[in-house]
Formats: C-alpha cells, structure tokens, sequence
C-alpha cells in the first residue's frame, strides 16, 4: 500500500479535543515548531504550532478522516474540498513553471523589492542577460531573491552589479510619501517602466523579450502609466517570472542587495537595527522610534500609507 500525507490546518476549536485525543501517546522527542506527534505502526500524526495537522503513513486517509468528519459536524469544512482545491493549485504551479519561453534567449527583465516593507526604499531594477551567460549564471546559484538567504545575495550580487549591465532606482521613503501615491500597483508599474526606459535606451541589447512578473493585469498595468510620454509596451508578462526567466531573477537579487544596504544605513543612522516587514515587531519599532526622535522621523525611514502607521498612532494615542 503507497504511503500518504494529507495536511490541513486544524479549527482553533478542535486543537484541545485532538490533543485530548492522543496526548497518553505522545513521543518525547518531537519535531521543531510542532505541538506533539504520535508514532502508529501504519500512520504518523504530527500537529504543528501553527495550527497545521499532518497525517503521513499507510493509514494516513484513515486516521484523518476522523477529524476530517469532525470538522465538517462543528464547522461545517469540507476539508477534503480544500485539500482539492490546494492541490489543484499546486498542480497549476507546477505546469506554469514548465513554461520555457525565456530559457534559451536573451531577455531584459524587471523586479523590485521593499514594496510589503514598513520601513525602508522601494528598489527597482532592470537586467539584461545574454544567453551566453546561462551557465555561468545559473553556476553561482542565480534564483528569485526571495528563495536567497541575505547572506548569499551579499556574496553574488556584487558580481552580478559589476559584470550584468543593469538600471536599478531607488524610492526612498520621504519620495514616496511626497508622491501621495496610495495604489502601491500603480507605483510599481511607474518604477518598472522608469529602469526599463532607462536600460532600453542606455546601449544597444540583442534580446528577444521584455519580462516582467505579472504583479497586476496587463490592461491595468498600461493603465497606470498612460499618462507617461516615455514608456515600455513591447513586454511579456508572466507569473512566477523570476523562476523562469534569468534577467528578472538577475533584477530581483540585485534590487535585494541594495535594498539591505539602504537598511543598513537607515540603522546606522538611527542606532537600531531596523525591522523588516510591516507585523506587530514592525508597530512596536515605529513607537520606539517615535518616541526617541518625534513622529516627523518616520517620514523620512517609513511608507505612511501603509496601515502600521494608525496602528502606531492608535496605540500612543496620537
């Protein structure tokens, strides 16, 4: 009989009633993060801090059923409607990064980063890549930057800077809040076209295509920058580019790379270590930094707009 998993996140009101359940079989030594496991002859039942209950064995489907029923009677879940549909998902996935347009030519191709940051720039790059540095790209381990450790994208963007011709613009905080811009999709599209422009036009580029990660619908992304006499039409836009596609990986590692180095320096200049992201730690740094240099510093380090700032504001009754 094949081995199965089958994993859902569990209702807060079932967790005590599973614990309950199989607590006197709990085994000592359990994995990182998780509440507890259970070791059967046929079936391993792990449940996660996370709220996350994996069921993985011969006897999987079984031993799931159980509170896959319960779930249905108290919440009314049709759990098994959901592990179809994540699994369809994950089979869309899987045939949309079969999708080989841009692995055998050269490209230029755009991405940003610091756009979900509370603090910090918003940092766009354009790249171009020849097809002829394929192999020695995909060597040094080039990936989306969101798949890199920091520490790996401080060893090999600093290579990819001096040796991948590229565009990269930096929109600093107080920038952005001056815009009074608050569709964040319009703003990225504006930066977007800005370094493609400006690649596109710096020297001459055999390239077959323009790529860009489809953040928003074509439509609406040509929408937002009509009012732009300078602008980029001719791209192809694809989700998940920067598994697909070289030069947008390229770009992505690059504008990581400077945006940490611009979180660096916003620390230092501040004396903390500043907080990525925009959850609770990000609201508690704002007060802590209102507190020591005044409600102005934010304009120059944080994105206004963004909801952390009410937060921030309702908790120091401003």
């Amino acid at each position: 009989m094949a081995q199965t998993t089958i994993v859902f996140k569990i209702s807060n009101n079932l967790k005590n009633e599973i614990i309950e359940f199989y607590q006197d079989r709990f085994i000592d030594k359990k994995p990182p993060y998780s509440v507890f496991q259970v070791k059967d002859f046929d079936c391993v039942t792990t449940l996660y801090e996370s709220g996350k209950i994996m069921f993985q064995g011969m006897a999987a489907d079984i031993e799931a059923s159980y509170w896959i029923e319960r779930e249905r009677i108290l919440n009314n879940r049709n759990i098994k409607q959901e592990l179809d549909k994540d699994s369809k998902k994950k089979d869309d996935k899987k045939n949309e990064l079969k999708d080989e347009r841009f692995k055998y030519i050269s490209t230029i191709g755009s991405d940003e980063v610091g756009t979900g940051d509370y603090f910090g720039p918003i940092v766009v790059t354009a790249s171009y890549v020849d097809i002829k540095d394929k192999n020695k790209l995909e060597d040094i381990g080039i990936r989306d930057s969101k798949k890199l450790t920091d520490d790996k994208i401080k060893l090999i963007a600093p290579k990819l800077i001096k040796e991948i011709p590229h565009v990269t613009f930096i929109l600093t905080p107080s920038e952005y809040n001056q815009k009074g811009i608050t569709n964040m999709n319009k703003i990225k599209a504006i930066l977007h076209n800005k370094v493609l422009y400006a690649l596109v036009n710096k020297d001459i580029y055999d390239y077959e295509k323009i790529v860009m990660d489809q953040f928003v619908y074509p439509a609406k992304y040509f929408e937002h920058i009509e009012s732009i006499p300078k602008k980029i039409t001719n791209i192809t836009f694809t989700t998940h580019a920067e598994d697909k596609c070289l030069s947008v990986a390229v770009s992505s590692i690059i504008s990581r790379y400077i945006f940490l180095k611009e979180m660096d320096n916003l620390s230092d200049s501040l004396g903390i270590p500043l907080q990525k992201g925009a959850g609770e730690n990000v609201d508690k740094q704002g007060i802590e930094i209102i507190e020591k240099f005044g409600f102005d510093k934010l304009k120059e380090i944080a994105k206004l707009n963004f909801k952390n700032t009410d937060k921030i504001k309702f908790n120091m009754n401003f």
